[in-house]
């Protein structure tokens, strides 16, 4: 048995039509106005939109005696379902049925294109009905009646399985007609909340972003607030930051937000990749399912459904991409959240700008400042050296006690050592970032030699295992953020006079893979309680996202005084 009628567009026509029907009907339906305007107040109650959903399902089944109840909320293209809230299924019961309706078939989809009020004794007979999936709990009883905001569709409200199983009657009609009209107006009052709540936080988030990019600190801990803002602000299940890749072309993962550990940092998506390609090209890139877009070439997709990825342009420059991938399974990212992000990574590409050109004057001021140094170094401290020595060498020949001629023999061999460390540290500092050379073991060292200069004495150094063979372009390019990450905490913090920095190709990891250790190890002040712990997240980070460990151990100073970092990575 079926029973349909047009539903009113406008709410207040809707809703005057269904009081008038009220008029004039009998005793039992009289009795229950007192009931449905209670609950109308209830669902009037509130502002967040899915717990105002929620609140819906729950009247309208106190108010129909129905077991179960649920809301259809129509995607933006209208041929869909975007959300799914129900009341009386039971979390045991939901995972078993598993995916929730996609309204694309069976009744709910025959809803979705024609909307009106439906009242089936048994949905099973009806011929637009799909059956049931597995897991789903019997329902016979049916009634839909559509939900309108502004005169639009918003979804469709759905009730199953009348309590002492009969069907719903004409009263039921009419009591939840005159509710779902009601439900309209709460739930457009509930979305305008929604949305400038949503802009509110999106705001927010910039301002976060830019402050950070802006503030000076370490690019990469930057970076990371841009991931860890967007997968927040996206409700997502990442966040994640591409930069164009240098070497290889593509783009490179740099930043990564999830809530579970991830080897995808340093991953490179290659050029030929559809999706990089547009974005390169400043297109934003939306995909309803990641994991079987045949656009998506990378294995790190495989985990994720809905998907948004822009690109991070200012001023038709393509500074990078922002991808906030969902679960899979998750609802589609609505139109609203796509505008509100593609804003956000504008606003992050301009604030990436403002902070490239922010670091390329402190950079500029930098190499300034080392090439003043090293000219002092060469101009006045090598020529004073150089004078010394000859002077002690003019003494060692008049002296006549061999034990003074033996010690001032030593003193002028160090000096020379000394002065051959200088013009290595004057080397270093007039060597620009694109002549670093691409020996593994000679990076370390230069990066040793800079370190000197702040430092005022030169970090001694050993290497063990075949470094250059065996240790991998990328986990050698994270080796030496490491190595630079430690020994700048070495000169900031630590207040050391000794540094040792050993290198170890032959170690055995954990799992029993082979890999390389750097150990950088000094004898100052050690780390204070309460300070500041980004520079050793970043390493911890670095190394995970390379399937290995860092930590911190005692120094080498007196009764282990001081700090050893220790940061180790697969080969």
């Amino acid at each position: 048995m079926t029973a349909a009628a047009s539903d009113a567009s406008d709410p207040l026509e809707a809703a005057t039509q269904a009081t008038r029907s009220l008029q004039g009907l009998s005793t039992e339906l009289t009795a229950r106005v007192p009931q449905l305007l209670e609950a109308m107040r209830s669902v009037g109650t509130g502002l967040e939109l899915h717990s105002t959903l929620d609140r819906i399902c729950e009247t309208a089944a106190e108010l129909a005696d129905a077991r179960y109840a649920a809301i259809g909320v129509v995607d933006d293209e209208g041929k869909g379902l975007s959300d799914f809230v129900t009341f009386g299924v039971g979390e045991d019961v939901a995972r078993r049925i598993g995916h929730r309706p996609d309204g694309h078939a069976g009744l709910l989809g025959a809803l979705i294109l024609d909307p009106q009020t439906i009242r089936l004794a048994d949905l099973s007979s009806d011929p637009r009905s799909a059956g049931f999936p597995p897991g789903h709990p019997p329902m016979r009883s049916f009634l839909g009646v559509p939900i309108r905001v502004q005169g639009e569709i918003f979804g469709n409200l759905y009730l199953a399985e009348k309590h002492g199983g009969g069907e719903f009657n004409d009263y039921d009609v009419h009591m939840v007609r005159v509710l779902a009209t009601e439900a309209g107006i709460a739930i457009g009052n509930a979305r305008l909340y929604e949305a400038a709540r949503q802009r509110e936080r999106w705001i927010d988030g910039s301002v976060a972003v830019t402050t950070a990019l802006l503030s000076g600190g370490d690019a990469d801990d930057a970076l990371t607030v841009v991931a860890e803002q967007a997968r927040r602000l996206a409700d997502a299940d990442a966040g994640i930051v591409m930069l164009p890749a240098a070497d290889e072309g593509g783009l490179e993962i740099v930043a990564v937000s999830s809530p579970r550990p991830t080897k995808s940092l340093g991953v490179v998506i290659p050029p030929e990749s559809a999706v990089v390609q547009r974005l390169l090209e400043g297109e934003a890139v939306f995909v309803a399912d990641a994991s079987t877009d045949p656009r998506m070439i990378s294995r790190l997709t495989s985990a994720y459904g809905p998907s948004m990825m822009l690109p991070l342009q200012s001023g038709g420059r393509v500074l990078g991409a922002l991808a906030t991938p969902r679960v899979r399974g998750a609802r589609q990212f609505t139109e609203a959240e796509r505008t509100l992000a593609t804003q956000f990574a504008s606003q992050a590409a301009l604030a990436l700008m403002m902070a490239d050109a922010q670091r390329d004057r402190e950079r500029l001021a930098v190499y300034e400042d080392r090439d003043r140094i090293a000219r002092d170094l060469h101009d006045l401290v090598i020529q004073r050296l150089f004078a010394t020595g000859m002077m002690l060498e003019s003494a060692q020949r008049r002296s006549i006690v061999p034990a003074v001629r033996e010690g001032v023999g030593k003193a002028v061999d160090e000096l020379d050592v000394t002065i051959q460390e200088i013009r290595t540290a004057i080397f270093a500092l007039q060597q620009g970032p694109a002549e670093a050379p691409s020996g593994l073991r000679t990076r370390v060292l230069r990066e040793i030699n800079m370190a000197a200069v702040p430092l005022g004495f030169k970090p001694a150094h050993r290497f063990l295992g075949a470094i250059d063979a065996t240790v991998g372009e990328l986990t050698g390019k994270n080796l030496i953020a490491a190595l630079r990450e430690a020994l700048s905490n070495a000169f900031r913090h630590a207040e050391a006079s000794r540094i040792d920095v050993v290198v170890d190709a032959g170690v055995t990891l954990p799992d029993g893979s082979a890999g390389v250790r750097l150990e950088v190890a000094d004898d100052g002040i050690g780390i204070p309680a309460g300070g500041r712990r980004s520079g050793l997240r970043n390493l911890a980070r670095r190394a995970e996202s390379l399937g290995g460990a860092s930590w911190c151990g005692p120094g080498i100073g007196e009764d282990g005084g001081g700090t050893t970092v220790v940061w180790e990575a697969p080969l």
